[in-house]
């Protein structure tokens, strides 16, 4: 994200999936960055809501976003995204994939690509979208 922070960008983005139906899963770094997200996701607009919880809260079956820093697709989710760097062992028990990243971070471009190239070597079709002048461009 070149534009938006991931605090920015993310509620947008999961408010969008919730209303096709995609039950999503956000991965992230560590324990704390999950906790501010989560808490984030609670107070980011007063009059939004987005229906989830994380590891602390327990019950992931019911929660439409689950917040984790694990593997594990306990809410059997059907978009992931990957927050931080992260990675998954196992992206195709996916629908979808959508890595976020900070535009401004040379590290994190330069493991973006590799992982992009990792990727393409698997067969997935993937694409890239990068925020412009008019918002979310395909790029890739």
């Amino acid at each position: 994200m070149e534009r938006s922070t991931l605090e920015q960008a993310l509620p947008a983005l999961v408010t969008k999936a919730l209303s096709i139906d995609h039950t999503i899963m956000i991965k992230t770094p560590d324990e704390q960055s999950r906790e501010a997200l989560n808490t984030h996701l609670w107070t980011f607009d007063p009059n939004s809501f987005l229906p989830h919880g994380s590891e602390k809260d327990g019950n992931p079956e019911h929660q439409p976003i689950w917040l984790t820093t694990k593997n594990d697709n306990e809410n059997a989710a059907d978009l992931l995204i990957l927050t931080g760097g992260t990675t998954h062992e196992s992206l195709s028990d996916f629908k979808l994939v959508c890595e976020m990243l900070n535009g401004h971070d040379a590290e994190a471009i330069a493991s973006a690509r590799q992982r992009w190239k990792d990727y393409k070597d698997q067969g997935f079709d993937i694409t890239y979208w990068q925020q412009g002048d008019k918002g979310w461009e395909k790029k890739a």
